[in-house]
């Protein structure tokens, strides 16, 4: 990270004034940048013998609804003293004057993402069963969850929210081609798009949705058990349909008879090893521990890829137009009908679950 970036990141003196205002002086301070991170930001700061991080937005004019960390501290602190696994969230902070933007300060974990790998000590069998039993029982925990006790009762508009994210990664979509329908047309997109508009359940559960709930957004404790300890990147969040969450995970999750990946650079393979759990038997896990089926399964998992392939398309906009200079974003003109072809095999059947 270079110098500048940094300082517009935070401002140390201020932060650390800041910090011992809330927790007291320390005789050890430093603040590094943690590099996984593709949305808000995340710092990690030594601040005597405690571990802390601090969540901020990216730097610069950004949209309040996608990197609205307030938000994020205030489900965190609602669900920290139930079963849900997160951080210990400590305080959250608008006052600009001190980083230059909202941000919250929550407790470090320790453990394991399990991003490009699995560690040594969960490469069996029994471990590997484990993983995909956590990662499905914590959202089952998820979505469990009372939220009008724990204060969430007006944190989102629960109904209609499958309808509104169709129309809304539809509009994101329609917003990207304007510009990227120059390079090259992805007529699967429309046609997903087109089915999804079709076949959008009428109703659903309403509960507590995480928004981004997959693999390498929990941890796993130091044990030589599987533990998750962690769920982390809350800020899409909000009150919805569980299926949504369901589908979206699923699409991270790898079989062993699954064609290539879509985006190779970014697939992470390893659960395709034996002992993983299959899709199928996920969310069965899924189902016993809430209660719910996951019915119309095709459409929650084209939902999924095709909410990957908006994404995708929104970065090869911005390659287009000068805006980034990530050398993923020129890769979406073949990515992105990849995985549109993807979540066309899932619509026609020819993809099961």
């Amino acid at each position: 990270m270079s110098d500048d970036y940094h300082e517009r990141l935070v401002d140390e003196d201020a932060l650390a004034s800041f910090l011992t205002d809330h927790l007291g002086p320390a005789d050890a301070y430093d603040v590094r940048r943690h590099l996984e991170g593709h949305s808000n930001e995340t710092l990690f700061v030594t601040w005597g013998d405690r571990e802390l991080v601090v969540r901020r937005p990216p730097p610069g004019d950004v949209a309040e609804t996608a990197h609205d960390v307030l938000r994020e501290y205030r489900v965190t602190n609602a669900v920290a003293y139930t079963d849900i696994p997160v951080p210990e969230p400590l305080f959250a902070c608008e006052d600009h004057d001190v980083i230059g933007s909202d941000f919250y300060v929550m407790d470090r974990l320790e453990g394991d993402v399990l991003r490009e790998d699995e560690p040594e000590r969960f490469a069996n069998p029994d471990a590997r069963a484990r993983i995909g039993e956590e990662l499905v029982d914590t959202l089952a925990t998820i979505h469990d969850l009372d939220y009008k006790s724990v204060g969430l009762g007006e944190f989102g508009r629960p109904t209609g929210y499958t309808q509104r994210q169709v129309d809304r990664w539809g509009q994101q979509l329609t917003w990207a081609f304007d510009v990227t329908v120059e390079e090259r047309e992805v007529p699967d997109l429309s046609d997903v798009g087109e089915w999804l508009q079709e076949n959008a359940p009428e109703s659903h559960p309403h509960t507590l949705v995480h928004g981004d709930y997959k693999l390498d957004n929990v941890m796993f404790g130091p044990t030589e058990t599987p533990e998750l300890i962690g769920v982390f990147d809350w800020e899409m969040s909000t009150l919805g349909d569980p299926r949504a969450d369901l589908g979206w995970m699923l699409s991270y999750w790898r079989d062993p008879k699954d064609p290539d990946p879509s985006i190779p650079e970014l697939t992470t393979r390893f659960m395709e090893r034996e002992g993983y759990s299959s899709r199928r038997e996920l969310v069965e896990r899924w189902e016993s521990q809430t209660g719910y089926e996951f019915e119309h399964e095709r459409f929650y998992r084209a939902l999924a890829v095709y909410k990957l392939a908006a994404l995708g398309e929104m970065f090869f906009r911005r390659y287009l137009e000068g805006n980034s200079d990530d050398p993923m974003y020129p890769k979406m003109e073949g990515r992105v009908p990849a995985l549109a072809a993807r979540a066309k095999r899932i619509v026609d059947g020819e993809e099961p679950l």
